[in-house]
């Protein structure tokens, strides 16, 4: 993953991201991007830097809030 979040910035996504051997989901927000990294708000003010080479795809988070 090199560029072309910038169209995403300020809003919720999924990033399905690689860690070793697995891969997880993350939701949350995307923040900022530099060139080797982006930065994830994850809850409430919890800010994480996520290097580009760990991302396998990104995700419109697409959860919607009802009541019934």
């Amino acid at each position: 993953m090199k560029n072309g979040l910038t169209g995403l910035m300020g809003q919720a996504v999924i990033l399905k991201v690689s860690t070793g051997e697995a891969s997880v989901p993350l939701r949350g927000v995307l923040v900022s991007e530099s060139p080797e990294a982006v930065r994830f708000r994850i809850g409430d003010g919890w800010d994480v830097d996520i290097f580009k080479s760990m991302i396998l795809d990104v995700e419109e988070e697409s959860w919607v809030n009802s009541i019934t």
